[in-house]
């Protein structure tokens, strides 16, 4: 929020950010598809899931309310927290104004007001050997605290292949003269929150609608190694023809994901 903006009460306005998030895999016996499933499962267990959604309360400025999680069976996991933002005069300033926020060091929950969630979604093809893991997380706020700040964080704590990401104002508040504010802050594109080296990294289209204020950014990493994609084997034990099917493969996956269209 600008620094000439004063409100009239509490600041009403919603603000709302969600990731379809992807890791794209080739496994390519029932084994390794399998094995693949069991990693993902492990590795983003609601545990862990709770612990990256805690970080994202303690960079957006919340405090926890309740957390709920859950781990399924077969796979997947859901995780919701509901949050509160802190009272004005403990807040941090950095927390409070939308901006780029920070990159890793290194379920459900509920928030009064506000609220963190993830799900995941371990998906795997028989007969083509791609198999597609995706997270779906929703970051919403309203009062002084912007779901922006973990734009970077939560990018960088997953295999990110594909993003797509959503932000939205919803709702007005009011000045202290009486006038309608339907947005607190100065947005182009979610393209200005990110870190330099994230948008380096990535392939990105925008569609924005600016007159309702909602952003969509879909990112595609740019890099491709194919051993980083390869889940059970490596590029030495494939022959060159081997190699090549399954990198379009994995291409073809990428970019149907990423203009969600199939391409044949």
């Amino acid at each position: 929020m600008t620094d000439n903006l004063r409100l009239h009460g509490f600041n009403n306005l919603t603000s709302s950010l969600s990731f379809n998030i992807y890791d794209i895999c080739y496994a390519k016996t029932e084994e390794q598809r399998e094995a693949y499933i069991d990693y993902i499962d492990e590795l983003y267990n609601a545990e862990r899931l709770t612990q990256i959604l805690r970080d994202v309360t303690n960079i957006i400025g919340a405090h926890v309310l309740n957390i709920a999680r859950q781990d399924y069976e077969p796979h997947g996991a859901s995780v919701t927290i509901l949050i509160a933002e802190h009272e004005l005069e403990d807040a941090d300033p950095e927390h409070t104004e939308p901006g780029p926020g920070p990159l890793p060091q290194t379920v459900l929950g509920h928030l009064d007001k506000s609220h963190v969630t993830v799900h995941t979604y371990p998906e795997s093809h028989p007969d083509n050997g791609i198999s597609t893991f995706r997270l779906d997380i929703d970051v919403s706020t309203c009062g002084m605290i912007s779901p922006l700040k973990a734009l970077n964080y939560l990018i960088h704590s997953f295999d990110s292949d594909i993003v797509t990401t959503d932000y939205r104002v919803r709702g007005f508040t009011r000045d202290v003269d009486g006038r309608k504010l339907f947005i607190d802050h100065q947005i182009d594109s979610i393209q200005d929150y990110l870190a330099e080296d994230t948008k380096n990294a990535y392939q990105m289209m925008d569609v924005n609608v600016y007159q309702e204020n909602m952003f969509h950014t879909k990112m595609l990493l740019k890099d491709f190694d194919l051993d980083n994609y390869l889940f059970g084997t490596s590029r030495r034990d494939l022959t060159f023809e081997e190699a090549r099917d399954i990198e379009n493969r994995l291409r073809n996956e990428m970019l149907e994901i990423f203009y969600s269209r199939n391409m044949d």
